[in-house]
């Protein structure tokens, strides 16, 4: 019979088993050298099942293979200025909300791309009239995020 062998450390005292295989829920095991029946106290299973930990609920929505959808926000009206995404990115927070005064230059919100966070600022001054995407929403190069009066 073919023993496998495992070296253990415990407390600073070295160990080392053998064990053979499971026949008739009895294993052979020699622990330094002494040799031990091992009564199991039922079968082993010869399937090894592994739990996945319980994922955390996505702030984004997704698609049934798990990629976040794409932000498609309502179209645009013509009247007022849009804060468009300047590249790809997930959004990660919004530093103003409706109704707030925004000054050219001011950071409006924070979009992650290529696992660095981007400030996005405003380059006009204005009021916030409506924020078109959420926090957690994936968007696109030029997609509108949010209209200022």
């Amino acid at each position: 019979m073919k023993l496998k062998e495992y070296k253990y450390k415990i407390n600073g005292t070295k160990f080392s088993v053998k064990v053979g295989e499971v026949v008739d829920n009895t294993v052979h095991v020699e622990v330094n050298g002494v040799p031990y029946n091992v009564e199991l106290d039922k079968a082993p299973s010869t399937r090894t099942t592994v739990s996945q930990p319980v994922k955390a609920p996505q702030k984004a929505p997704r698609t049934e293979s798990g990629e976040k959808v794409i932000a498609t926000p309502a179209p645009v009206s013509a009247a007022g200025y849009v804060v468009k995404a300047p590249l790809p990115g997930t959004l990660m927070s919004f530093n103003v909300k409706v109704g707030d005064t925004v000054k050219a230059g001011d950071t409006v919100c924070v979009l992650e791309a290529m696992k660095m966070e981007n400030d996005i600022h405003s380059a006009k001054a204005g009021v916030v009239k409506q924020i078109l995407v959420n926090v957690g929403d994936a968007v696109p190069q030029d997609g509108a995020i949010m209209v200022f009066e």
